[in-house]
C-alpha cells in the first residue's frame, strides 16, 4: 500500500490541474474515488502501527498512541482542508460527525456486537466518567456556546473568547493525560477478567520501526488533503449536496479503522478497550481539532463557524444523554446499543432535511 500511496501522491503533486482545474462530473467522481481509497488505505495503515505500538506499551499508554495517531491524522486533515476550502463550517461538521458515528454508530454497533455475544458486558465506571466529565462541557463550549455569544458573530467565537477556549481545551486535555497515564492509569483498565476476554501477548515489532513506518503512512493522508478539498468543494457545489457531507467524509476516512478495532475488541469481550478508543476518540476530537481550528483562523484571518443548528444541538444533548445513562450501572447490554444505532440513524436523516 505505501509505494502505490507514495505514486499517488507524486502523481497528484506534479499535476495539480487535476484537482485545481474544474473537472467533469465523470471524471471528479473518480478522482475523489481515487482519493477516497487511497487515503482509506493510508489511514488503515497508520492504524495498524498505532495498534502495533499499543501491543508494545500496553494499556492504557498504548489506546492513547492509537488515539493520538488519528486524531493528528484528523487535525492535519481539517487544517489542510481549511486552508485550501471553502467551508467555513467544516471543522464544526467534521467534530459533530466524529460525535455522531462514534458515540452512535460506532459505540452503538460495538455494544450490540458485545451484547449478542456476551449478554452483559463490564466497563470500568471511573474511566467512563472520566472520558465524558471532559466531553460534556468541552462539547457544550465548542459546538452550542457560539451561538450565544454576541461578538465573534453568528455562530462564532470573538478573538478573545477563541483564545480563551484554545487555551482551556489544550490545558484541560493535558491534566486529562496526566490523569490517563500516571496518576490514575487503573481508571482505563478492565475492572476484572471476564470470560472469553483474549490476554496480553508478548509483541514482536520494534518502537522506533512501528513508529517510523505510521508517520510514512500519515504523510500521504495529509498531502492530498489539499487535492481532497478541491475536489469536495467542486461536488458539494456541482451536485448541490449538504455541505455537511464534507465534514462526513473527512471523519470517515479517519474513524473507519479506529471503529473496527473498536468493535473486533468488543467482540472479544475487551468492552473496555473499545470504550477507550472510541470515547478518547471523541474527547481528543474536542480537545485538539477545536484549537486548531481557532488557531488557524486567528493566524490567517479565516472565519471559523462553530455553532450548530437547533435541530443538531438537541440531538447531540440527547446522544450525550445516552452515553450517560449507558454507562451509568459499569454494565452494558444489546438494548443500549440499538439506542445509540437509532440516534445516529437520526443524524443521517436530519442531514438530507
Amino acid at each position: 500500500m505505501l509505494p502505490l500511496s507514495y505514486l499517488t501522491t507524486i502523481l497528484f503533486v506534479i499535476n495539480p490541474g487535476w484537482t485545481e482545474a474544474a473537472p467533469g462530473m465523470t471524471a471528479g467522481i473518480i478522482l475523489f474515488l481515487w482519493l477516497f481509497i487511497i487515503m482509506l488505505g493510508s489511514s488503515f495503515a497508520v492504524v495498524r502501527h498505532a495498534d502495533h505500538l499499543a501491543e508494545i506499551l500496553k494499556e492504557p499508554l498504548g489506546t492513547l498512541i492509537l488515539t493520538l495517531a488519528v486524531t493528528g491524522m484528523e487535525v492535519m486533515m481539517i487544517s489542510a482542508l481549511m486552508l485550501h476550502g471553502n467551508n467555513p463550517a467544516l471543522a464544526r461538521d467534521t467534530m459533530f460527525s466524529v460525535v455522531m458515528i462514534v458515540l452512535g454508530g460506532l459505540l452503538g454497533t460495538a455494544l450490540l456486537t458485545g451484547g449478542l455475544r456476551f449478554g452483559e458486558q463490564n466497563v470500568n465506571i471511573k474511566g467512563v466518567n472520566s472520558f465524558l466529565g471532559l466531553i460534556l462541557p468541552l462539547s457544550v463550549f465548542s459546538l452550542i456556546l457560539p451561538n450565544f455569544t454576541d461578538k465573534g458573530g453568528e455562530g462564532m467565537f470573538s478573538r478573545l473568547t477563541s483564545v480563551s477556549i484554545v487555551l482551556l481545551s489544550l490545558g484541560i486535555y493535558g491534566v486529562f493525560l496526566a490523569v490517563q497515564t500516571r496518576r490514575h492509569r487503573e481508571f482505563f483498565n478492565e475492572t476484572d477478567w471476564q470470560p472469553g476476554t483474549t490476554g496480553e501477548h508478548e509483541s514482536h515489532h520494534s518502537t522506533t520501526g512501528e513508529g517510523f513506518l505510521l508517520i510514512l503512512h500519515m504523510l500521504p493522508v495529509v498531502l492530498l488533503s489539499k487535492k481532497m478539498a478541491h475536489l469536495l468543494d467542486f461536488g458539494l457545489e456541482r451536485g448541490g449536496l449538504p455541505l455537511q457531507l464534507g465534514g462526513l467524509v473527512v471523519a470517515t476516512l479517519i474513524l473507519a479503522p479506529e471503529g473496527l478495532a473498536a468493535i473486533q475488541s468488543a467482540s472479544r469481550n475487551q468492552i473496555q478497550r473499545s470504550v477507550n478508543v472510541l470515547l478518547g476518540s471523541v474527547l481528543a476530537t474536542i480537545s485538539l481539532t477545536v484549537p486548531a481550528a481557532l488557531g488557524i483562523g486567528l493566524i490567517v484571518g479565516k472565519p471559523i463557524l462553530l455553532g450548530l443548528p437547533s435541530s443538531e444541538m438537541i440531538l447531540l444533548a440527547a446522544t450525550l444523554g445516552s452515553c450517560l445513562i449507558t454507562f451509568g450501572q459499569g454494565q452494558t447490554n444489546i438494548l443500549q446499543g440499538f439506542v445509540h444505532l437509532m440516534l445516529f440513524a437520526a443524524y443521517i436523516v436530519l442531514m438530507w432535511d
